[in-house]
């Protein structure tokens, strides 16, 4: 019985959190005469302050690259990232014999590119700011695992010496393309990166272009290309491309492509005669992209010290700022609402963190603010991304920003993180009496700023299957919790008096 009256009451509870009124004596207006059930509320002070991430989890999807000051915050942030290219089992070429480019008898691309399409809606900034990228070949594949955002491809001794490198400048407007092209439906923006200057490979064979390379290899060994782990580990084991020069723009890839082109004929039926055929001259290419069937990294580099600069001359707030940026730190008085009712249930606990209006109002490329966040027990921070997990209520919780504030309530509040965080200390000190010394973070959570991860389960919907970090850019000034100033935290219990 008591089981049912308190599922009853939790709906009541919901409300309660969200009410404005005075709730100081809802025990009294909530009391069973049957198993004299009272409800009361109690509120308690949360503690915030800004926690820098040095590095966060990226997921194999995310491709940013470019540079920009924040105006917020008068902070840099760069981004560059390394890509490999998928390609299809059981591709299909033309015959070796079709092909009509050719010098001195051999095989030769006429052509190679990378494109790198751009996402213009989470692309920033100016579209007209000219940025120079440099793209170099990796010596071997990045090997699989946990990659985090401080990654970087040449410190860790992926790039091969004496390997393909060049050098771009690009426009997100692409101002070499004709308007006629650029309102064309079907056109994308890109960068086009070509690579057809000579290339020398391991094995000391020199090539008119790294086209050349890719197609004389796809003939003379076919077992090379018969999926993407063989493409990578004996072709091409990838790229990595970093910004050099330039500021005021950040692009978002969604794909990347790199194409080998080159000439050829094909036989065909005679539309003037059945029994005839004629050669015709076709253009082909042989194409591979960049999924999340192979591995790609992005690597931030935030200004530390500028970051710990902001946070230093302004103790008023904290900050949620991507990417790899800034978190707010919540420390939970557990305790306190813990041994303020010892004998009572917890039917919910809720907490709002209120969102600062921003400081820069002149500059049409301040960043915004986060949309979604996840509230997360510090300690499962990693893991939880790691794991591509979903949030669960039981110690990851998520909101959207809403009027202003991010609030953890009715659906999602908090009330099992409090249980967990208390469970977690009283059963570590049956055992270890310096438990809490060891685990200094067992009352602390962290929100920050997220993304869905989806699939589509319908030509028109489909279903979140877990969180990523977000890896675009944002910013936002919280409200501080201090000493002085606190932020409060919602409580209500129930309790059966006989």
């Amino acid at each position: 019985m008591k089981h049912k009256y308190l599922l009853a009451i939790a709906g009541l509870a919901m409300a309660i959190c969200s009410c404005d009124e005075d709730t100081d004596k809802i025990g009294m207006s909530l009391t069973s005469t049957n198993d004299n059930i009272t409800v009361t509320t109690q509120e308690f002070n949360v503690l915030t302050e800004s926690y820098i991430a040095d590095s966060v989890y990226t997921y194999n999807n995310e491709l940013y690259l470019g540079r920009v000051t924040d105006p917020e915050t008068h902070t840099t942030v760069a981004s560059s990232f390394m890509l490999q290219f998928n390609m299809m089992e059981e591709t299909m070429m033309p015959d070796k014999s079709e092909i009509t480019s050719l010098e001195n008898g051999e095989i030769v691309a006429d052509s190679c590119v990378i494109y790198l399409y751009f996402y213009q809606s989470k692309s920033f900034g100016d579209s007209t700011t000219a940025m120079k990228l440099k793209i170099s070949e990796l010596d071997h594949p990045v090997a699989d695992g946990m990659h985090y955002s401080n990654f970087d491809p040449v410190k860790e001794g992926y790039i091969r010496k004496d390997g393909l490198t060049n050098t771009h400048v690009y426009t997100f407007d692409d101002m070499t393309l004709k308007d006629s092209v650029k309102s064309l439906t079907s056109f994308q923006p890109r960068v086009a990166i070509r690579l057809n200057k000579p290339y020398t490979d391991k094995n000391g064979v020199t090539y008119k272009n790294y086209g050349t390379y890719i197609l004389r290899n796809f003939y003379d060994h076919p077992e090379y290309y018969k999926n993407s782990y063989a493409f990578i580990h004996q072709i091409c084991p990838g790229f990595y491309i970093e910004t050099t020069d330039g500021m005021g723009m950040m692009s978002f890839f969604d794909d990347a492509e790199i194409r080998v082109y080159f000439s050829g004929t094909e036989s065909v039926e005679s539309e003037d005669d059945d029994d005839e055929t004629v050669d015709v001259d076709y253009l082909f290419y042989l194409s591979a992209s960049s999924t999340c069937e192979v591995l790609q990294t992005i690597t931030v580099k935030n200004d530390r010290k500028a970051l710990e600069q902001l946070i230093a001359s302004d103790q008023e707030c904290t900050y949620l700022k991507t990417p790899s940026g800034i978190f707010t730190e919540v420390t939970l008085p557990v305790d306190e609402i813990k041994s303020a009712h010892v004998n009572d249930s917890l039917l919910s606990v809720s907490v709002d963190f209120n969102r600062l209006n921003n400081l820069e109002t002149l500059s049409k490329y301040t960043f915004a603010a986060p949309k979604k966040v996840l509230l997360i027990q510090k300690d499962s921070l990693n893991s939880f991304f790691e794991k591509n997990q979903n949030y669960n209520n039981k110690y990851a919780f998520y909101t959207t920003l809403s009027k202003n504030a991010y609030s953890f309530s009715g659906s999602s509040d908090i009330n099992n993180l409090i249980v967990k965080m208390y469970n977690d200390r009283r059963d570590g000190l049956k055992n270890d009496p310096n438990w809490v010394e060891k685990h200094p973070n067992w009352n602390k959570a962290l929100l920050l700023p997220v993304s869905e991860l989806s699939i589509s389960t319908s030509s028109s919907t489909s279903s979140t299957i877990g969180l990523i970090h977000e890896m675009g850019l944002t910013t936002t000034r919280m409200k501080r919790g201090t000493k002085a100033d606190p932020i409060k935290l919602k409580v209500i219990y129930a309790n059966f008096n006989n």
